[in-house]
């Protein structure tokens, strides 16, 4: 397409400017050079008058038509030589003419004004008017070979600009019909080079993304296509690799998956022989320590009685750690229960079931707001929230009541989609270095005389919030106490209610915490 636009170009700039050419020629030079032969036609007409006027009349007023009709002359001939130029013919004809005007000038002109006498008419030599009359049809017939030369030049102008245009004219029709066969060429080279080997590329892609993934493809067609064809190829080996791997991890998930299914059958059959076979000689042993206090306690001395209080002691504790132990091996269990579980009726139970704990303490539960309704296991959510409490009324400061404030906020920016839960409290507090380690289990961080527990209750807590989606930590900038912090997500598809009441929650807090 690129060499028919040039040549159509080289060839449309060659026709034009030899039309230039033509056109520039024709008025600038033939044009002009054919008015000035008629200009020069006129100033002999005139001279010729004059003198045949001035021979007649002999008044030399008559005269000046033929002095006149000279200057014209010489500025008509001027004019001419310089239109003409190196145009050899025509110059010679207008030689021509000069030397015959020469002539006739000095062998009629000159010799008959110089014979009349002014102001004396007589009548002219016979001889000499029609030796000037042959000289004058002599200039004719030169101006006649002039004209006819200078049409035959103008004529050949015009034959050359119709033969231009008529150039010009098949050279745009060669150009429309190039540039058509050109498109059509195009078209079918595109067609087979590029549109082809694209849509094969295609429908094997497709059969690809609909699952054959042992269609190899060939790369067919211009370098370009080729290498992309090339490139697919390599994704598509690719891809066959990664899905082999895939279906080995599969078939070795699908074996860990049965292996994890034995594993969790005999975790069930361990928790239900601990919480009754392992806990029935524990009670024995509780029992019959019991038996012999009572039935021997006035035989046995003080370190016999000592002695009995540590085995009750010891069995009591170890029924303790295991109902601990089967809690917190049931928290993410598959059979859990999930629910729309509304957190101020959790606290409610687990502020219930710590009545006794609050009363003789006499601790304040400080609500700073209502709390919002989330996604989970209502019974695990009871149990964080009776952990939480619990350990804010259990580690308190002597002889100071217990001040535990429960608070909710909507996630910030970093938590977008989670509810933000704080219990603060005014006990002793927990060393920053201490703050992973609590949520460790069996991790404690006092003596069993001085603190009772089994170093259980925060690991629970823990694995209940990540169970539900959520994270928990302890907030060391708070000095007042101790504050855990927790997040839940917010229950997916809220409701117009559930979202009237995470606006609120923020807003109420500021209110001031109802007692």
């Amino acid at each position: 397409m690129g060499g028919v636009v040039l040549a159509g170009a080289v060839a449309g700039a060659v026709l034009v400017q030899r039309a230039d050419d033509a056109t520039q020629e024709w008025t600038d030079e033939i044009g002009p050079a054919r008015i000035a032969s008629y200009q020069l036609q006129a100033a002999l007409r005139d001279q010729e008058t004059a003198t045949r006027g001035y021979a007649i009349s002999a008044d030399r007023q008559f005269l000046d038509p033929y002095y006149d009709g000279q200057r014209d002359e010489r500025a008509a001939v001027d004019a001419m030589r310089n239109l003409l130029g190196g145009r050899l013919e025509q110059v010679a004809d207008l030689e021509a003419i000069e030397e015959a005007v020469a002539t006739w000038r000095s062998a009629y002109a000159e010799p008959l004004i110089a014979s009349v006498t002014p102001g004396n008419p007589r009548t002219v030599d016979p001889a000499l008017v029609a030796t000037g009359k042959n000289e004058f049809d002599e200039i004719r017939r030169l101006f006649t070979v002039q004209t006819d030369n200078l049409q035959t030049v103008r004529d050949a102008y015009a034959d050359q600009l119709v033969d231009m245009r008529s150039w010009r004219d098949w050279v745009l029709i060669v150009m429309i019909v190039a540039f058509f066969v050109t498109a059509i060429l195009l078209a079918i080279v595109s067609h087979r080079a590029i549109n082809r080997p694209l849509a094969m590329l295609a429908e094997q892609c497709r059969r690809i993304t609909e699952g054959d993934f042992s269609e190899k493809i060939v790369p067919r067609g211009p370098k370009d296509i080729r290498a992309m064809a090339a490139d697919v190829e390599n994704m598509r080996q690719r891809v066959v690799a990664e899905l082999e791997t895939s279906r080995a991890a599969s078939a070795l998930l699908d074996e860990q998956t049965i292996e994890l299914r034995r594993s969790n059958a005999e975790l069930e059959q361990f928790a239900y022989v601990a919480s009754h076979d392992l806990q029935e000689p524990l009670r024995k042993v509780a029992s019959f320590c019991q038996l012999l206090e009572k039935r021997y306690g006035d035989q046995l001395d003080g370190r016999g009685t000592e002695y009995i209080g540590y085995a009750v002691d010891g069995a009591k504790r170890m029924q303790v750690l295991i109902n601990d132990l089967l809690t917190f091996s049931r928290v993410g269990r598959l059979n859990a229960a999930s629910a729309d579980v509304p957190l101020d009726d959790e606290l409610d139970d687990a502020l219930g079931n710590l009545s006794a704990a609050i009363e003789e303490s006499g601790a304040e539960i400080v609500r700073t707001g209502p709390l919002p309704t989330v996604e989970g296991d209502p019974t695990l959510l009871t149990m964080l929230w009776q952990n939480l409490v619990g350990n804010a009324i259990k580690f308190r400061k002597p002889e100071v009541a217990p001040r535990v404030v429960i608070d909710c906020a909507a996630g910030t920016e970093e938590r977008e989609g989670l509810w933000v839960f704080t219990v603060s409290d005014n006990g002793i507090g927990i060393s920053e270095e201490f703050s992973d380690k609590v949520f460790v289990i069996f991790q404690r961080l006092h003596a069993r005389e001085v603190y009772s527990g089994t170093g259980i209750g925060l690991a629970l807590c823990k694995k209940i919030v990540e169970h539900h989606g959520g994270s928990i930590w302890i907030d060391n900038d708070y000095t007042a106490g101790t504050q855990f912090t927790f997040t839940l997500p917010v229950k997916p598809l809220a409701t117009a209610d559930d979202r009237a009441e995470a606006d609120d929650a923020p807003a109420a807090a500021l209110e001031g915490p109802p007692a």
